[in-house]
């Protein structure tokens, strides 16, 4: 008999048909009343298949006495519960490694974007403004000063994008990485008194949650400029958006949001925000690699019971 598997929320059509073809595949998400449901059927499951965007809670966790894997579309996992995992012993896999280069390109994007004004500079010509004067000038990104919070696979990466550019890197961990040439600051409060631009590669959940103070944004300062490709909640959003809104920032890249996928309205119309709606890993190339990974560790662990990407 094929491995019974609950799929919770929506995963890509392709994931899920290829998930439906070598799994006893049940999308929790059609269920009218899910809770209902996981009551009688809970017990049936022996792997759960969801994403970096939903997740997997304590509750969702307890209602699946059999599981025994987790299988998440994603590379981050603050989502799911996993310390109730761990009490349990079920595996939990992620997607490294394969979103890597598109999260560290669009990085590079948004922080060239967000100095140089493009995506304000388009605007000002589609409301014909070009008409009545020049836009204004902006600011360089090549020889400046980039700060990274975060020097995992992805910080790494973004450094390597940034050596095109000749800018000088530091970044901040909770302690020095191994076998990199770049600046570590102990404090992070330094590192974006430094900096002038500052990127935010770090993992979410509890522990991040608001890594990105006020303090550190008012130690920025009015010609720095923060760039977010990491989870919404590693910033306080508030004083972000008070920052911008006042001018004691130059400017922000926001790509996540505290609660998403709603945004601060105040946000929207300002110049020296730009905005995404949660792509960096939103290529055809890159969520196929995605969807194969996560295939691909259900597939071995009930084949032979390991993860190829498991979740320290």
């Amino acid at each position: 008999m094929k491995p019974r598997i609950l799929q919770n929320g929506r995963l890509m059509p392709a994931l899920e048909t290829a998930l439906a073809g070598e799994f006893d595949l049940h999308p929790l998400w059609r269920e009218a009343d899910p809770k209902a449901y996981l009551a009688q059927h809970g017990g049936e499951f022996v792997g759960l298949a969801t994403s970096a965007r939903v997740g997997a809670d304590a509750a969702l966790i307890a209602a699946l006495p059999a599981l025994k894997v987790i299988g998440n579309f994603g590379v981050g996992y603050d989502t799911i519960d996993i310390d109730a995992a761990k009490n349990r012993g079920i595996a939990v896999s992620n997607t490294p490694d394969v979103l890597t280069d598109c999260v560290a390109d669009l990085a590079f994007g948004l922080l060239i974007d967000v100095a140089r004004g493009l995506s304000a500079s388009d605007r000002f010509l589609r409301r014909g403004d070009w008409l009545r004067g020049a836009f204004p000038l902006q600011t360089r990104v090549s020889g400046k000063r980039l700060g990274i919070v975060g020097l995992g696979r992805i910080g790494r990466t973004i450094a390597k994008r940034a050596s095109g550019f000749d800018m000088d890197v530091h970044y901040h961990n909770r302690r020095p990485a191994a076998d990199t040439p770049f600046v570590y600051e102990r404090s992070l409060i330094e590192l974006a008194r430094w900096a002038d631009f500052l990127v935010v590669a770090s993992a979410g959940g509890p522990e991040t949650r608001h890594l990105i103070s006020a303090e550190v944004i008012a130690a920025l300062g009015a010609d720095g400029f923060l760039i977010n490709i990491a989870r919404g909640t590693v910033v306080d959003e508030q004083a972000l958006v008070d920052a911008l809104v006042n001018k004691r920032i130059a400017g922000a890249a926001l790509d996540v949001f505290e609660k998403e996928p709603h945004v601060p309205e105040a946000l929207l119309g300002l110049d020296n925000a730009v905005l995404m709606p949660h792509i960096a890993s939103g290529t055809h190339e890159t969520r196929q690699a995605m969807a194969d990974l996560t295939l691909a560790n259900l597939r071995s662990f009930f084949r032979d019971g390991r993860l190829l990407t498991p979740i320290a």
